[in-house]
């Protein structure tokens, strides 16, 4: 009986019921107008033409309208009332001026010192190099920087173990967010030692996702986490009303130890990341580890979301660690730390990702969990491997969601026709979110190949130019082939009808997945 109370009470169900409750009192508000039809039909009809025309005019994603545009033509009394409620991305003012201010912060904190000497450096070894970097710093506001080491980490067991080496060393900070955390035993042993830093008098913090967590930590986890002595913030706290700013989830994954030490990838803090639980087969995800310099800019980055969640300012020139521009053991090339936000209506995980593919001549190799992309990435990695480019992409043979992972198989079709190798990872998941191109750079981050990453969550990424890891993202992606299925045109083209029929309806809604 205490389980099925519970149960009944639990967050999620209390949700679940009130927003059939609002659904159902909006069916009810039109069925009640149901003897004015003519009059509520030609008044949802007029409403309807003016969101098409404002859809149509948008700067939105091409592939974005369209999905939104199809139900309001086929049904327009609830298309118009669904996109009012879910499809208008709006920014708040108040929200994008308070972003601006700490955006000034962020840039008095990480330019000065040699930034402007490592762009140089850049140029003179490659422009279309220094041409990446000069994008990512008028859009994100961060350099790139030299006397960094990188280590890359191919699984999330190796990222797990030097996690916890790196904790324990910490001595001033620990900062710590996340998409997903949950009770288990990676994150069981992670807050043992964060609550064991706290009480030492380290500045311990943790801020993760609400809609992330939703399924994975009880209700006001936050209070247990400051009984401990971790500051926490829980970004956008999930209400049960209706309405599109919970499309803006914080997807990143940062650790920060001290701002000498970060880690960003595609790794979340729960069991199946280590395979310490078998959800989906073999988890396969990756990490990157920076030591120096980087790291502090991924600090401010942190301290920048902090900030403008929680509605504090703060002078992040605390935080700053010493040896700032000094050289660290294994430093070799340059990392440039980013971030993409829906704030500034930029796609600057995409746009990273385009620059990277265009501008690869021999390889380009790519790792993601899904492949639900634009027309501009299509058009990209076509021309790519038309131009003999060799370009391969390795995606999961189990989905974690089977109408996405349907939808990425629905993807695969006009890029084979275009020379691009697909593969599938046979013993299970892959969540990993690589690019590495031509043995000259790279990229590590949380950026998926499907629209809701690319134009609607909190991203963040470290491009990698000259680095060492550089090699070991390719080797790794080389390794991992071997245990992949290649996909053929053949194969994909022989596929019964019912399930052609299926991925082309699902591909029409997929920017709204």
């Amino acid at each position: 009986m205490k389980k099925l109370f519970q149960l009944l009470f639990h967050r999620i169900i209390i949700i679940i019921l009130l927003m059939i409750i609002q659904i159902l009192l909006l069916v009810g508000m039109i069925w009640r107008f149901n003897q004015y039809f003519v009059y509520f039909y030609a008044i949802c009809y007029v409403i309807g033409t003016i969101l098409l025309l404002q859809i149509i005019n948008s700067s939105n994603n091409p592939e974005y309208k369209l999905a939104w545009i199809i139900p309001l033509l086929l049904v327009p009394i609830f298309g118009g009332l669904f996109y009012l409620l879910f499809g208008l991305n709006r920014v708040k003012k108040s929200d994008k001026e308070r972003y601006i201010r700490i955006r000034e912060k962020q840039i008095a904190a990480v330019y000065g010192g040699g930034t402007a000497r490592v762009l140089e450096e850049i140029d003179k070894k490659s422009p279309a190099a220094a041409n990446q970097v000069r994008y990512i710093e008028n859009c994100c506001k961060m350099p790139a920087f030299d006397c960094t080491a990188s280590e890359y980490l191919s699984l999330g067991e190796l990222m797990f173990s030097r996690l916890k080496e790196e904790l324990e060393k910490a001595e001033r900070y620990i900062f710590m967010e996340y998409f997903i955390i949950e009770e288990g035993v990676m994150w069981d042993s992670i807050l043992e030692i964060l609550a064991r830093k706290a009480k030492e008098g380290l500045d311990v913090r943790v801020m993760y996702d609400d809609l992330g967590c939703m399924f994975t930590l009880p209700y006001k986890y936050d209070k247990k986490l400051e009984s401990l002595g971790i500051k926490c913030v829980v970004f956008s706290p999930f209400v049960p009303v209706l309405s599109s700013r919970f499309n803006n989830r914080d997807h990143r994954k940062i650790v920060s130890i001290d701002g000498k030490v970060c880690f960003t990838g595609g790794i979340n803090l729960a069991d199946e990341y280590i395979n310490a639980r078998d959800k989906h087969g073999h988890w396969k995800d990756t990490a990157i580890l920076l030591r120096g310099d980087a790291a502090w800019g991924f600090t401010v980055m942190f301290l920048t979301m902090w900030d403008f969640t929680r509605g504090e300012e703060r002078d992040y020139t605390y935080y700053r660690p010493e040896g700032i521009g000094e050289p660290v053991p294994g430093e070799q090339g340059y990392v440039q730390p980013y971030l993409d936000i829906p704030l500034d209506h930029i796609a600057t995980g995409e746009n990273v990702y385009l620059n990277m593919i265009y501008k690869a001549e021999k390889y380009i190799y790519i790792t993601s969990p899904y492949l639900v992309i634009d027309n501009e990435l299509i058009t990209a990695l076509s021309a790519a491997a038309q131009s003999g480019v060799d370009v391969r992409i390795i995606t999961p043979h189990i989905g974690d969601k089977w109408y996405v992972h349907a939808v990425t198989r629905a993807y695969y079709g006009p890029l084979l026709e275009n020379n691009v190798r697909i593969y599938e990872y046979i013993p299970g998941f892959i969540h990993a979110k690589s690019f590495v191109a031509d043995d000259s750079c790279g990229v590590v981050g949380t950026v998926n190949l499907d629209f809701r990453s690319l134009y609607l969550h909190y991203e963040c990424g470290a491009w990698l130019y000259g680095t060492s890891s550089i090699a070991e993202i390719r080797d790794d992606f080389l390794a991992t082939l071997e245990k992949c299925w290649e996909v053929s045109l053949n194969e994909h083209r022989n596929i019964s009808w019912y399930r052609k029929m299926g991925r082309a309806i699902l591909r029409l809604f997929a920017p709204l997945m």
